[in-house]
């Protein structure tokens, strides 16, 4: 997402979302009772809690069917049948709102997204969301809302704990810890496990990380990886961990290894949570990206390789049966934060327009390169991790106990936990959304 860095951010806002202490997180959590008000709260300022597939009521009586009508405009769009499409968002329109119910707002971001690819604009959008011209939220802003989100939804918390146990128990010993960190975005993992190495009996470790994302457009391509790097070296000053931060703004399956400065004295960790599904496949270059960065996590031959993952079928070449399947995928998302938080919470609107709004946009606007919204499947990266060469590690039953320990007592009664073939899964109401595994070269 494109935010604008801002050097005075107050600290706290930031200690307020990304500290805590192991698992207590009660201050943070919202747990069922209190999710239960909110969707009460909800129902009565917005109507009922409807979902995407039902129906909405037209004031004579008459019914709207928000699903049936995205469906219908997408095949029209996908037919470039300009006038149905043209009607059927205008219907659309009338029925959808950014402030509305979950559904609502699914149909409103949806429905941008087919009108940028009916008239060709998805690019044009995206690269006026970025210009300089244009008002961007500050990095302050994102945090908060990252922390209503993180709040309400246990997905990024527990993953964040997960890749920290898994990493604390490798370095346990270590006197210097490097973490070669694919796709850190705003750093926001390092925080809590900066304050856990602190409190290590003897002593924390030398902490090494080299965080790496994609080079942002204009004069500055490294600004939001290097701002994440003073950003960690000031926790690590308050936490008083002796620390090292390399930032690498590139295209990912051109880094070599020499790039990485690995030395051999250092315990070596490779993480990369739900940013791998920004690299294209083999249905759009012949050399993919993907086997090349996988190809060199190997190449670097870590102590583990920590794996998370956005699970979802919507990066096939067939735009209809794309655009079905993320449907079902981001009903899900906003059916969750409907049920968890206050409709006219700006900092929830926000998450959606920035998040849950560009994703969307790009799935559906977008094509070849310009795509980067990419998800596979956990099943499908499984094959992709054995053929680049890595054996996967048995799941850590403690943490997994521990996590859906601490989602059932903190969080809604929909979310899930479970396990299927060495991974971790989290979802909502059934349906996987991210999973986790790790992994070790062969």
């Amino acid at each position: 997402m494109a935010v604008h860095a801002q050097n005075s951010e107050p600290p706290n806002v930031f200690d307020e979302a990304l500290l805590y202490n192991d698992l207590n997180m009660s201050k943070l959590c919202i747990n069922d009772d209190e999710a239960s008000k909110k969707l009460q709260q909800n129902e009565r300022s917005k109507g009922s809690n409807t979902k995407v597939g039902r129906v909405k009521r037209r004031s004579k009586g008459e019914v709207v069917d928000l699903r049936s009508l995205l469906i219908q405009c997408a095949q029209a769009v996908a037919g470039n049948d300009q006038r149905a499409a043209t009607e059927l968002l205008k219907l659309i329109r009338q029925h959808s709102s950014p402030m509305g119910d979950g559904s609502q707002r699914l149909a409103h971001f949806f429905a941008n997204g087919l009108e940028a690819r009916l008239v060709g604009l998805g690019m044009k959008i995206y690269e006026e969301y970025k210009a300089p011209g244009i008002e961007r939220p500050l990095a302050a802003d994102i945090i908060r809302a990252y922390k209503v989100y993180a709040s309400a939804c246990p997905f990024k918390r527990m993953s964040y704990f997960f890749g920290n146990w898994m990493i604390g128990k490798v370095a346990e010993k270590a006197t210097r810890l490097h973490i070669i960190d694919f796709g850190i975005l705003f750093g926001f993992q390092w925080p809590s496990f900066i304050q856990h190495l602190s409190q290590r009996p003897g002593g924390p470790p030398r902490l090494r990380i080299t965080g790496i994302d994609f080079p942002q457009p204009g004069f500055r391509p490294a600004e939001r990886v290097e701002d994440s790097g003073y950003r960690l070296a000031d926790y690590c000053n308050r936490f008083k961990v002796p620390f090292e931060y390399h930032a690498i703004a590139e295209k990912w399956e051109n880094i070599r290894l020499e790039d990485l400065k690995i030395d051999k004295d250092e315990k070596l960790v490779v993480n990369s949570l739900y940013r791998l599904k920004n690299l294209l496949d083999e249905t759009v270059v012949e050399d993919c990206p993907r086997d090349a960065v996988l190809n060199l996590i190997r190449r670097i031959n870590p102590e583990i390789f920590i794996h998370g993952i956005v699970s979802g079928s919507f990066n096939g070449p067939f735009f209809l049966l794309r655009f079905k399947e993320a449907l079902h995928q981001y009903d899900a998302l906003f059916d969750m934060l409907d049920a968890t938080v206050p409709r006219e919470d700006q900092d929830r609107m926000l998450f959606e327009k920035v998040v849950y709004g560009r994703y969307s946009m790009n799935i559906i606007a977008h094509e070849g390169s310009e795509r980067f919204e990419r998800p596979e499947t956990y099943k499908q990266w499984q094959a992709r991790n054995v053929k680049a060469g890595f054996r996967q590690l048995l799941l850590d039953q403690e943490i997994l106990s521990r996590v859906r320990t601490t989602v059932k007592q903190g969080f809604h009664k929909n979310f899930m936990v479970e396990e299927d073939g060495g991974w971790m899964l989290q979802g909502w109401k059934g349906r996987t959304i991210h999973a986790l595994s790790c992994w070790k070269p062969c």
